[in-house]
């Protein structure tokens, strides 16, 4: 199947000519998409019948159809959508004073398997398309609000193993004709795949990067993320202070605040010297409870502590406004419910 929403507007051009139509047909079908909300071909009247036919043919637009909508006091909304070949994905949207920020997943499952994150729990099945991500975006339009102010690709899936798709989704919301998103409005969170920070380094978008750290020691890591066996802490620090120096954006380190794992006093001593003197931002994001990894968000007093401590010792912290936690809005939380219905 042809994937229009994948293609930017040159590569729409080439294909629509090498299949006997005009190219210049581009820039009208652009606009139905992104312009006007128009998402069938049969409905685009400015294209010739016998384009629209042969493209409903051959090049079927799929929007996602919503599975489940959840929506929180807070105005959060999670839909968790199907796919054109049946698989189910999550998206968030999450109302802040500034703007509707989108939570976009990047893969079908996951195979980081984190212990405190629910996406991998039925395991890894594919890498969504770019395409696939556009049509995220495009669901929330339809089925929810077109006011959109950024993006987080901080759902389901590490997006840096999904890494060209991730990347030319970035740049196409990026273009005037498609959403006109600009890159510091863009975060990318990622569990330190080292290799490949490097390389988004070098890609000249001066999106914001969230390392998802979670621990301040190799040992305590491990043990909630398995991919730090191959990425030791050095090797993502040292990846981080890179992605600062190139692209002079801030790295936020992801800190998810659990019970009895990682929000004590020994852990921020110790985080105090592992990012002490860094032009970081910490995020410190209490757990929304978790069932089915059986984690859990320490008490109010345990978290405030645990960031004032950082604070004192002059490092930058937020501690993340709890969103969606009445509505299973963890990744991965919805899915596994409808998988097990």
């Amino acid at each position: 199947m042809t994937d229009i929403l994948s293609m930017t507007e040159q590569e729409l051009r080439h294909f629509l000519e090498d299949n006997g139509m005009k190219p210049f047909r581009a820039s009208q079908i652009f606009h139905y998409l992104y312009k006007e909300n128009i998402w069938k071909w049969q409905d685009m009247r400015l294209l010739p019948q016998k384009d629209r036919d042969y493209l409903q043919e051959k090049a079927p637009l799929y929007i996602p159809e919503v599975v489940s909508r959840l929506e929180a006091p807070d105005g959060t909304v999670k839909l968790l959508l199907r796919l054109f070949d049946g698989h189910t994905v999550e998206t968030v949207l999450m109302r802040h004073p500034y703007g509707n920020s989108i939570c976009l997943s990047s893969q079908v499952g996951c195979a980081v398997n984190c212990a405190f994150c629910a996406s991998a729990k039925n395991g890894f099945v594919r890498n969504l398309t770019t395409g696939e991500m556009i049509s995220q975006l495009l669901a929330f339009r339809k089925y929810v609000t077109s006011d959109l102010h950024s993006i987080v690709l901080m759902g389901t899936g590490e997006p840096l193993l999904n890494y060209d798709a991730v990347i030319k989704f970035m740049r196409l919301i990026h273009e005037k004709n498609t959403f006109y998103l600009g890159y510091r409005n863009m975060t990318l969170s990622t569990s330190g795949i080292v290799p490949r920070m490097y390389d988004l380094a070098a890609e000249e978008m001066p999106i914001t990067l969230a390392v998802s750290l979670h621990a301040p020691t190799d040992e305590l890591r491990r043990k909630i993320m398995p991919i730090a066996e191959r990425y030791p802490l050095k090797q993502v620090l040292e990846a981080a202070d890179h992605y600062f120096q190139e692209t002079g954006r801030k790295v936020t380190f992801e800190y998810i605040l659990i019970k009895d794992v990682n929000c004590n006093p020994n852990c921020a001593r110790k985080l105090i010297e592992l990012l002490g003197g860094k032009n970081i931002l910490i995020n410190a994001i209490p757990i929304n409870d978790n069932y089915d990894v059986g984690l859990y968000r320490p008490g109010q007093k345990a978290m405030r502590d645990f960031v004032e401590t950082l604070q004192h010792h002059g490092l930058s912290v937020t501690l993340r406004h709890e969103m969606g936690s009445k509505i299973q809005a963890a990744c991965g939380q919805l899915r596994i419910k409808h998988l097990n219905t």
